[in-house]
């Protein structure tokens, strides 16, 4: 089972249900659940019209994702993985003009609520992307200045927009929250 972008709800990966995933469909929900890490072909997918002449122009998800490291969830790659073995090579941004501006610095998260911390690593973020990509429409860059949801990433805002689309799944969650709470302050009563 995975998660659909655009709902909080978990979306079947049987087929029938692809067509719910949303625009990227594909890389959530074609993936064949009882065969592991085999992709559904474009045809098959429920997302693509499989009468299309265009059709023939696009990478099988096959083809394109099973060259990369495996990772055991989401669309079944190790991006990260990927990047650092130069298997792949991300633009900055949309637009191919952005300098990468790697920040070395780590952000601790949901420093009050019930799940362990999750502890943001902006290297692993820069080296993918600008600054800009996320800041200052996503994030603004403002300590404090960002409510931050679980309802709203599974609805595919905040981290949810690459989250549970390309990036691994928001069904991961310790994979963010990864940190340790420190133990309480007690002061000992007589």
């Amino acid at each position: 089972m995975s998660w659909s972008r655009r709902s909080a709800e978990p979306v079947s990966t049987s087929p029938g249900s692809r067509a719910r995933c949303g625009l990227f469909g594909l890389l959530l929900c074609g993936l064949s659940a009882a065969a592991g890490a085999q992709w559904t072909p474009l045809a098959r997918d429920e997302v693509h019209d499989p009468a299309s002449p265009a059709l023939g122009l696009l990478q099988e998800p096959a083809e394109a994702l099973s060259r990369l490291p495996p990772d055991k969830a989401g669309n079944m790659v190790d991006w990260m993985r990927a990047l650092n073995e130069g298997a792949i090579k991300p633009r900055a941004s949309l637009k191919g003009d952005a300098t990468v501006r790697l920040r070395e610095d780590e952000i601790l998260l949901n420093k009050n609520g019930g799940m362990p911390m999750v502890r943001f690593p902006h290297r692993s973020h820069t080296q993918w992307l600008d600054c800009a990509n996320c800041h200052e429409h996503l994030f603004k860059s403002k300590v404090g200045a960002n409510r931050l949801s679980m309802l709203a990433m599974l609805q595919g805002e905040q981290c949810g927009v690459c989250h549970g689309a390309v990036s691994f799944p928001l069904t991961e969650c310790a994979r963010c929250h990864n940190t340790p709470r420190p133990p309480p302050n007690r002061t000992a009563t007589k």
